[in-house]
């Protein structure tokens, strides 16, 4: 059985010996927190008072309960506070950056009428950390008085390197065209003040590290700090490097960071309706069913496949089908921490809003449902001058394969058809795989509730035990092209 002092053997800064851990595979996670499952009746009525905005009376029943999932509802509700921390004086200010004369009526009247995100909590209006970004997505009368932002010049260009990648591709009859080397550098630092970080803690921590896969392949560990240090294995559903330090000086920051290059190739095979197979007999039926909570085949998702699905039988055509409905019927907006979504794929459908995983969970959910194999995938997006999380999704078609599929970057803004669709079924050259699934188990397991149960992109960190929620540390990714 793998132990942790295998952490003695470590990577050496320039000439790494990773080490592959090995363990039976696990199940699949429900990818939540057990608060937004749990049966408990404790647990169900903290829900309901946090569903009506009673925080404090959700805590005060909760009380000292050790329940794991009445522990973990504490734990939402924190994060929840954390997430709708902005009164009206702090959006105010933010919206002042961009309109001049906004005025507190002005923000009820957006708040009234959909444009703002908030939720009442213990009697107040509290907004979401992340606005006024979406104001400015679903508010015309905000989106019209705001101030134009100068706009970069010589930026990279989607739609111009599609076109390169689909020119690549039928030039020479391969669908991986147009590699880019990647070197990426990326770090973590946990601010010496806090509060946990005491003489002797130890310090856990989990860094995103790039999939072996046909679009990414190799994939090499450069160095880490602390050198010695854990990469999760080829199969792993989360793939990590995970390192360790103990606290020497109290007060010191610690950071932890890892250096690596990996290849991405843009995808590009040639789909042609009249080439699409149906599933063959032999198919071992996985990923056609349901995934309590972020997939599941509601009254209302069944009803919705069918009219978007008709009497459509080909597969291919199918997928597209519902690739359109979510590009069209579901608005990307800012979203929550994934922790505080009980269902992706239901709160998607109910509000008709979401962000990349959401939108990406409902494409999924809804295949699936209309008999198409789906899956989940995640990491960054590296375009340059845009680096960022990205959760994105495939699926499975004869005689292709597994195919990938970008709800969140949708039908492109091209009289080409081939660019318009380009992301439903091919993939950018700029791309960092990190997720093959969700809410899949780190190696080595971790103690505390994930800050993100579902997804890993971040990095996850813990002291003795306690989780570190983001607000608690700075992350920073570098990215370096066409690196040796």
């Amino acid at each position: 059985m793998f132990k942790l002092s295998l952490l003695a053997i470590g990577c050496a800064m320039m000439n790494h010996a990773v080490l592959a851990a090995v363990s039976e595979p696990e199940p699949a996670f429900a990818g939540t927190s057990a608060a937004w499952t749990s049966g408990e009746p404790i647990v169900q009525q903290a829900r309901n008072l946090v569903e009506a905005g009673k925080f404090a009376q959700a805590q005060k029943l909760l009380g000292t309960s050790r329940l794991p999932a009445a522990v973990e509802m504490g734990e939402i509700i924190s994060r929840s506070r954390c997430e709708y921390a902005l009164d009206e004086a702090g959006l105010l200010e933010k919206v002042r950056k961009g309109i001049a004369d906004v005025t507190p009526g002005d923000l009820r009247r957006w708040r009234d009428e959909g444009g703002l995100q908030w939720r009442m909590i213990d009697g107040r209006v509290r907004y979401f950390r992340s606005e006024p970004a979406n104001l400015y997505r679903f508010c015309p009368e905000a989106k019209r008085r705001k101030k134009e932002d100068a706009k970069a010049e010589g930026g990279f260009v989607t739609e111009k390197h599609l076109a390169e990648v689909i020119a690549a591709a039928e030039s020479s009859a391969k669908s991986d065209v147009l590699p880019i080397r990647h070197r990426v550098r990326y770090s973590v630092t946990v601010p010496g003040d806090h509060a946990a970080m005491k003489l002797g803690a130890l310090v856990r921590c989990w860094l995103p590290f790039p999939q072996e896969h046909t679009r990414q392949p190799d994939v090499r560990l450069v160095r880490s700090w602390p050198e010695k240090c854990v990469v999760a294995k080829v199969e792993a559903g989360h793939r990590s490097v995970y390192l360790e330090q103990r606290v020497e000086e109290v007060g010191k920051p610690m950071l932890f960071k890892v250096e690596f290059d990996y290849t991405s190739a843009a995808y590009y095979p040639v789909l042609k309706d009249g080439e699409a197979k149906a599933l063959s007999p032999s198919y071992d039926g996985r990923y056609l069913s349901e995934r309590p909570p972020h997939i599941a085949f509601s009254a209302q998702l069944k009803e919705t496949v069918a009219n978007v699905v008709g009497g459509q039988t080909n597969p291919l055509v199918k997928a597209r089908r519902i690739f359109e409905f979510v590009h069209s019927e579901i608005a990307y907006c800012a979203e929550e921490e994934y922790c505080l979504i009980p269902s992706f794929s239901e709160k998607a459908l109910r509000t008709r809003r979401g962000d990349c995983g959401l939108q990406s969970m409902l494409f999924i959910t809804m295949c699936r449902a209309a008999g198409i194999p789906a899956r989940w995938q995640s990491g960054w997006e590296t375009r340059p001058g845009l680096v960022n999380m990205h959760d994105w999704a495939e699926f499975f078609v004869e005689p292709w394969g597994w195919l990938p599929a970008d709800p969140s970057y949708g039908l492109r803004e091209s009289g080409d058809p081939k660019v318009r669709y380009f992301y439903f079924g091919h993939q950018d050259s700029y791309r960092m795989i990190v997720n093959l699934d969700y809410g899949a188990p780190l190696w080595p397991a971790k103690k505390s509730l994930r800050s993100e149960p579902a997804d890993f992109q971040r990095g996850e960190l813990e002291i003795d035990g306690r989780n570190l929620y983001f607000n608690e540390w700075q992350w920073e990714m570098d990215v370096e092209y066409g690196a040796k």
